[in-house]
């Protein structure tokens, strides 16, 4: 079977932000992209139905951890796949469960074997390794399949940052090694990226991006970022592995972020994004419009029976008012939570894709700009 591809559309003059198309055997998603954060199968609040009507999402996101830990790969494999038991016929990307395993310091045990974690569900001991986690994957059925990492926390010293890394290099040599010796499952493409790790430290995400670079993979991912170091050193950082990475394939950078911090990224080369941040802000009341950003629990929404947002092209946006929408947060009405995570969402996807069709158009830099500008604004 052919694996994905990459075709590069157009690539803006003045910044590096570009346009392309990603090909899998789920669809074609259209570059750049926001992947809504699906956890355990489901975007919160939000049904596949409504991603794809109201959001139009292209791709969702799964988490190998927590499928792993429920329903449990017996469930999806007896239902054909992730795809089949949600009912989501487009593409999905797992993320390898290396960041939830590493956020439980408390409750689990690096080795050059692996990670040894304890469930958050029942406590019950795990183990992790590059190959049980291709396996897995490879069982959850994705799509795109992220290769087994660890993300070290900021700040870190240099040593342990390094040491890191070559323990995350070492790994991604098993996850290909068992990635290539095991077959694709349910009749579709399976696709492996690796992460570039590093910390915030030049010379090793250099070396870092030329190893994973080496690898040939279908795409690369840009992690351990975003995690707590100031938004400067996200976009020092992101640029650096952008200018090493391969320019034929697609590069994702992982948990960012804010819209403005989105479209920063996309300026620096970066094709591909996800991040809980639309659905979690969403569900405590903080709207992104086009227009700028909204605290729906302000009083001074009571009596604006305006849209959520005319200027974005989804029907719930449009549909509801934010007088309407203030009074379900504040009554802790669940269909207030929905309605705010589809608006969210579909903003984010309004937004790549004004993106994109801006790249095409030769006039990004300008766009990004003014818009930043309004978007970043309270209301």
């Amino acid at each position: 079977m052919p694996a994905l591809s990459f075709q590069l559309a157009h690539q803006d003059s003045v910044s590096k932000a570009r346009a392309g198309i990603i090909k899998t055997d789920h669809g074609e998603i259209p570059t750049p992209i926001f992947m809504p954060v699906g956890t355990v199968g489901s975007v919160k609040a939000v049904s596949q139905q409504q991603l794809m009507r109201d959001v139009d999402a292209k791709i969702i996101l799964g988490n190998t951890y927590h499928l792993y830990l429920r329903p449990g790969l017996k469930v999806l494999e007896a239902a054909g796949g992730l795809h089949k038991f949600n009912h989501w016929d487009r593409p999905i990307l797992t993320d390898s469960g290396g960041y939830q395993v590493f956020s439980l310091a408390s409750s689990r045990k690096i080795t050059e074997e692996g990670v040894v974690f304890q469930s958050h569900i029942d406590g019950s001991k795990h183990l992790f390794t590059p190959e049980s986690v291709m396996d897995i994957q490879r069982s959850i059925g994705a799509d795109i399949i992220m290769a087994f990492d660890e993300c070290p926390p900021y700040p870190s010293e240099y040593g342990y940052v390094q040491k890191s890394m070559e323990l995350t290099h070492r790994w991604l040599d098993r996850c290909f090694s068992r990635f290539s010796e095991t077959d694709n499952l349910y009749g579709y493409t399976q696709n492996l990226f690796p992460i570039v790790q590093g910390g915030t430290f030049a010379d090793l995400r250099k070396a870092s991006c030329e190893y994973i670079a080496s690898k040939e993979a279908t795409g690369n991912a840009i992690g351990g970022l975003s995690v707590g170091e100031p938004v400067e050193m996200i976009y020092e950082y992101c640029g650096l592995c952008c200018s090493l990475l391969p320019e034929t394939k697609p590069r994702y950078l992982m948990g960012v972020g804010t819209p403005w911090d989105i479209l920063e990224c996309i300026s620096l080369g970066v094709d591909m994004f996800d991040c809980v941040m639309p659905t979690r802000n969403g569900r405590n009341a903080m709207l992104f419009t086009s227009e700028g950003v909204i605290n729906i629990d302000n009083k001074k929404w009571e009596f604006d029976f305006s849209p959520i947002d005319s200027g974005i092209p989804c029907e719930t946006s449009q549909y509801y008012s934010r007088s309407y929408l203030r009074h379900l947060i504040k009554a802790k009405e669940i269909l207030g939570l929905t309605i705010a995570s589809i608006h969210n969402l579909a903003f984010y996807l309004w937004l790549v894709t004004e993106a994109r069709k801006h790249i095409l158009e030769g006039d990004f830099n300008t766009w990004k700009i003014e818009t930043t500008e309004r978007i970043k604004q309270r209301l």
